[in-house]
């Protein structure tokens, strides 16, 4: 697929959206790209290596990391984006919603950054970057959420605590904290109600978290950060 000279960047949730955002973004910069989501095809360019299956599963990211080190040899970036919302008052999630949540958005963060992370630290480099969510810091009576705030403030917390871990070792670990974004699970009959909900008046672009994301792939200086990419919202209304 590659030599090892190629740097290369796993990318999770990869199939839509942001995912497929940072999947051409990484291209575009010369990265090999290995791509896992619970639907993601086959790829046409031979430089994207996809690999389908359900983060929720450990064996998933067993699969993930094992393809990229076998077909690759190396892991330089991982864009931890597979994740879900799920807004609903409090009292109405069920059971299985949190399961989902909990399996999905910490479990798959877990399974795969810890194989990856190993990777990176025999490698003496490597950069950790986790997709979050602006509801984190500014929770909204609009958008009940607090799953969300449950899982993916766990990850914002994580990515502080892995940061500062391996800062000595040559691994950076940061987050980008979006706020509601145009990707294909909002219904454009909902953008005007949305774009409201941000002092900036509109709601983001897939490309605005992709340059986010590249750029804390190019700033050498910035761990332990989580940049919110979100019009304003988690400065206040």
């Amino acid at each position: 697929m590659t030599t090892t000279a190629q740097k290369v960047a796993v990318v999770t949730g990869a199939s839509r959206g942001i995912g497929a955002g940072v999947v051409e973004g990484y291209r575009k910069h010369g990265y090999a790209v290995v791509a896992t989501s619970r639907s993601i095809a086959p790829s046409d360019d031979p430089q994207v290596h996809t690999v389908p299956g359900d983060l929720a599963d450990p064996e998933t990211a067993g699969r993930v990391v094992d393809a990229a080190l076998a077909r690759v040899g190396r892991i330089d970036t991982l864009v931890n984006n597979a994740g879900m919302f799920l807004a609903k008052p409090f009292t109405a999630y069920t059971d299985d919603d949190f399961a989902a949540m909990v399996g999905l958005n910490l479990a798959g963060f877990f399974g795969i950054t810890r194989r990856v992370v190993a990777t990176m630290l025999e490698q003496g480099a490597g950069h950790v970057v986790t997709v979050t969510t602006s509801l984190v810091d500014h929770p909204l009576s609009a958008v009940p959420s607090v799953l969300a705030s449950l899982t993916k403030g766990g990850l914002d917390a994580a990515t502080r605590s892995l940061a500062v871990e391996c800062a000595g070792s040559g691994v950076r670990v940061n987050a980008v904290s979006p706020g509601i974004i145009k990707t294909p699970m909002h219904p454009v009959e909902a953008y005007e109600a949305y774009a409201g909900l941000h002092p900036l008046g509109r709601m983001g672009e897939i490309d605005e978290i992709v340059h986010a994301v590249l750029y804390l792939e190019t700033a050498a200086f910035v761990t332990g950060e989580t940049l919110h990419v979100d019009g304003g919202q988690s400065a206040g209304h």
